[in-house]
């Protein structure tokens, strides 16, 4: 890849950035003082761990290329899709369309994503499958809450694997004078919603006052937004070396991607507190599972990736 350099350098600042925000939080634990402190840090110290794990699996997955990032997105995404219609109501009469959704929808996604077919993968789930599957549970005959449980596997299918797979799909944008570094859209994308989803909490936690939602949650206030907002566009200038944009291009998709990130982790927030659970699985305590820490980049990557193909790409 003619990015190779670029990449290095961005994994070795990443890695020492991981570091410094790990000593942080183990120096933070010693000085907690309350019960609220421990617990802010408690939350610290997850995401902290949780960002080590994506940086390990992007790094691993970026050494086989291209297959190697749409292996590791379609699984992601069967992780996730697990953990999201395990929690929807289901019967016996809906096995048919849950096979065909984890072994049939989801790897021909992928596999479309693959050979850059855009005219097949941008309409494959939201045309055909979302047409094709309450045929599958309705030819088993079981009407109880049947339009309940075909449009939570449609909803599942549209978040974990639809949008997630415009991640990978970045890989393919014809941008000119950056053939080679597509790799680095993918890497500004994630560590600007992940860094603005952080800094949304503790900017919340410092000086919110007003709830975007309360019944959702109190963590998320319209001041943290304003402030989450500001940071990711703050930290997608900085990293704008890995785009072929302008400065001012950059800080208005940072701020675009930042919005949607937050406003689809309340989203995320809504349809938890609706089943009445705190986090979709357990991948890491304290910060759910692969839906949880896919929330924000999934409501945000089809964004990014239209606009960008729209505007930008010569495709």
């Amino acid at each position: 890849m003619n990015g190779q350099p670029d990449i290095v350098v961005l994994l070795f600042g990443v890695i020492l950035f991981l570091v410094l925000a790990t000593v942080l939080g183990a120096a933070l634990r010693k000085w907690a003082a309350t019960e609220w402190t421990m617990e802010f840090i408690d939350s610290y110290t997850a995401r902290v761990t949780s960002w080590w794990g994506m940086v390990v699996l992007l790094a691993l997955a970026s050494i086989f290329g291209r297959l190697g990032l749409v292996v590791l997105f379609a699984l992601i995404s069967f992780a996730a899709l697990r953990e999201f219609l395990t929690l929807t109501a289901k019967t016996r009469a809906d096995h048919w369309s849950l096979l065909l959704s984890f072994f049939v929808i989801l790897p021909i996604q992928y596999w479309l994503i693959y050979i850059d077919w855009y005219g097949l993968y941008s309409i494959f789930i939201p045309v055909y499958a979302y047409l094709f599957l309450p045929i599958a549970s309705a030819l088993r005959g079981e009407p109880t809450r049947f339009l309940r449980r075909v449009a939570e596997t449609q909803w599942g299918l549209m978040v974990t694997v639809f949008a997630a797979s415009h991640v990978p799909a970045l890989l393919w944008l014809d941008l000119p004078g950056f053939a080679g570094r597509e790799i680095l859209l993918i890497a500004w994308l994630v560590i600007v919603i992940q860094s603005a989803d952080v800094l949304q909490y503790v900017w919340s936690a410092v000086c919110g006052r007003t709830p975007v939602a309360e019944n959702l949650s109190r963590s998320k206030t319209w001041e943290g937004y304003a402030g989450g907002v500001v940071s990711g566009v703050i930290v997608g200038v900085l990293l704008g070396w890995l785009t072929p944009f302008t400065v001012w291009q950059v800080a208005l998709l940072a701020g675009m991607v930042t919005l949607m990130g937050l406003m689809g982790s309340l989203v995320m927030s809504a349809i938890k507190r609706d089943k009445g659970v705190r986090d979709w699985g357990t991948l890491i305590a304290g910060q759910g599972g692969f839906t949880d820490r896919l929330d924000a980049v999934v409501f945000a990557a089809p964004i990014f990736y239209h606009v960008v193909r729209f505007f930008w790409s010569g495709s």
